[in-house]
């Protein structure tokens, strides 16, 4: 029998949205449009603002570099504290200009690289102003064809420009190295999988951490045993929650699959890695034909209503079923977890936490989309890259 986990344990949950979540998206065919887009990083946080008023989940918000720069970021500080939010992680991009072609921090071109490394010390320079620990880096580098480079000399210069970028960092600052199993190098990555992610973190430092993006692993993969073994090293820094049908379709969390939601909830509960800073939940998504607000507070509710079913698991009857063999029990006591019906005891606990029991019907009625799409009139839209 599932358990009622206790309002404490349900609270310590924490989620960062992103600030590009809010901007149009689309397809590789097309952006589309919606009325009351935000056209620059403070409208982003506006947005991104009403998520947590109606969860009280989101308290962060991850900004890109350059999608995000501003004059002031100070400012941008104080104008995310005034909405009751914070300035979360920082991401790089090193993966949009020309320069960076044939790669960033593994081309062949000394200058290239420098020029990659600089864009990092510029970011660690954003984090030390907005009061930001954590650096995320994705690259987009690789190779399309065999011969095309030295897949050992990329891991070189790769080795070389993450040491200079940590070198950089404060002693309260981390490095979070993502990975991506293809696109848009298709013949290799230079950094395709949690080993290779978590080789590099391990020679850089502590204060190097791996990124695991739920939608970044090949077809079968099972990501759980990957969240069991990086938390077991003590070196997952970061979740990317989003879900996919077929790869990185950075589509809402917990829609395409919500069975591996739980299953890999399961283990960060599991592991200590639930309620501990050091592991960051983050969505990482693009609401490419649904509304943005709507679909991020469908996001943040779909991993509290998995992490509180988790919370819900008979832990001391699993390890005694475990420990007997019992193949089923084990398998019933999990999916009598996975079966239950959260959403009464979630709305019960924002009620007492005085946050609205239906966040979404609160949003839509609140009139706020109404009034960006009236307010929100002429400059540029922002989107997947501005």
């Amino acid at each position: 029998m599932a358990i009622a986990p206790s309002q404490e344990q349900l609270a310590k949950l924490r989620i960062e949205v992103a600030s590009w979540a809010y901007g149009n998206s689309g397809t590789r065919f097309r952006v589309f449009g919606t009325p009351g887009t935000p056209r620059d990083p403070f409208e982003k946080i506006a947005d991104a603002a009403q998520v947590h008023a109606a969860t009280g989940l989101a308290p962060t918000v991850a900004i890109h570099i350059p999608w995000d720069r501003v004059d002031d970021y100070d400012a941008l500080r104080r104008h995310a504290e005034d909405l009751g939010v914070a300035v979360g992680t920082v991401n790089s991009n090193t993966f949009q200009e020309e320069d960076y072609k044939f790669g960033s921090l593994t081309h062949p071109d000394a200058r290239v690289r420098r020029k990659a490394v600089d864009h990092h010390l510029e970011c660690i320079d954003i984090m030390r102003a907005t009061g930001v620990r954590d650096l995320k880096i994705w690259l987009a580098d690789g190779t399309n064809y065999p011969g095309q480079d030295s897949i050992r000399a990329r891991q070189d210069r790769l080795a070389e420009g993450l040491a200079a970028i940590y070198a950089a960092l404060d002693a309260d600052q981390r490095l979070l190295l993502e990975y991506k199993f293809f696109e848009p190098a298709f013949y290799h990555t230079d950094v395709p999988d949690w080993g290779t992610s978590f080789a590099h973190t391990v020679a850089l430092g502590e204060q190097a951490k791996v990124v695991l993006d739920t939608g970044h692993h090949a077809p079968g993969t099972n990501i759980e045993f990957i969240v069991a073994q990086l938390l077991r090293l003590g070196k997952l820094g970061a979740f990317d929650l989003n879900s996919r049908f077929y790869a990185d379709d950075d589509l809402i969390v917990g829609l395409a699959d919500p069975f591996q939601l739980f299953r890999i909830m399961h283990e960060l509960v599991a592991g200590g890695g639930y309620g501990d800073p050091d592991v960051q939940l983050v969505l990482d998504q693009c609401h490419n034909i649904e509304a943005k607000i709507p679909g991020q507070i469908r996001s943040v509710l779909n991993v509290q209503e998995a992490v509180a079913k988790v919370l819900s698991i008979d832990t001391e009857a699993l390890a005694a079923a475990q420990r007997d063999c019992d193949v089923l029990l084990a398998n019933d006591i999990l999916m009598d977890a996975y079966s239950t019906d959260v959403r009464p005891m979630l709305a019960e606990l924002r009620a007492a936490r005085g946050l609205p029991e239906d966040p979404m019907r609160h949003f839509l009625a609140s009139g706020y989309l109404e009034r960006i799409a009236d307010e929100r009139v002429g400059g540029a839209q922002a989107s997947w890259g501005a």
